[in-house]
């Protein structure tokens, strides 16, 4: 029997949420998301502090309670702010390392359809593969020659956090399949995902440049070696 979603969490969320509804941010923020999804208007810092609180009044039971509560509130959402709930829900240390979230992550990677939802889940998705390596590096392989170019942007930034625990094997082997892609998205990614390396090792990131430079788009190789030192000197930062 699954579990119920814990209808009083939810409900805590969405009225908390819209109490700091703010009709004039809301405007400003849908024309930035250039999105359909309408918004509250609440700071995203807010919307993280209503979710850690409606969960502290209302703590989740059980893991399978958890995901079946940000499953609710994400599918039934009406305000884009009630889907970034949903995802700090399972920021919740029940869930940080369970193999059975994927599922949850990929819903929202897909239906979400956007960066910040598929950027939004990337952290969790890098704490699954830290903890199940095996099991992960076969699905992100997967998940770099899916037809949704989302699910393979989340490939590819699914070890933006991993410093010296990057799988250089697997970095590579999920970004080479989309180096040709056209899509602005996949592109920023590959750059992305490429520079937070460099900050660990530059000189491996220099290397894949150089391997692939006649294959990577120009965005993806300046966003690559925009924090490399090419020996001039650097403007303060």
């Amino acid at each position: 029997m699954e579990a119920a979603p814990d209808q009083h969490l939810i409900a805590a969320v969405r009225s908390a949420l819209w109490e700091l509804s703010d009709p004039d941010r809301a405007a400003g923020a849908q024309a930035y998301m250039k999105s359909s999804v309408p918004s509250l208007g609440v700071r995203v810092p807010d919307v993280r502090r209503i979710a850690a609180h409606a969960t502290a009044e209302f703590p989740p039971a059980s893991a399978a309670g958890l995901r079946a509560t940000a499953l609710q509130l994400w599918r039934t959402a009406a305000f884009r702010e009630e889907r970034y709930a949903a995802i700090d829900l399972t920021g919740n240390r029940l869930v940080a390392n369970d193999l059975d979230m994927l599922p949850v992550y990929e819903e929202i990677i897909r239906t979400g359809a956007w960066w910040d939802f598929a950027d939004g889940v990337s952290g969790r998705i890098c704490n699954l593969l830290l903890a199940h390596p095996a099991e992960m590096s076969a699905v992100l392989r997967t998940w770099s020659r899916d037809p949704d170019f989302w699910i393979r942007r989340a490939s590819i930034t699914s070890q933006l956090r991993a410093k010296e625990a990057t799988d250089t094997v697997l970095l590579a082997d999920v970004i080479e399949p989309n180096l040709a892609d056209r899509e602005f998205f996949i592109r920023k990614a590959i750059g992305w995902a490429l520079r937070e390396y460099a900050k660990t090792a530059p000189e491996w990131v220099q290397e894949f440049v150089a391997l692939h430079g006649q294959e990577m788009s120009p965005l993806s190789r300046r966003e690559a070696l925009r924090r490399i030192s090419t020996g001039r000197p650097q403007r303060p930062r």
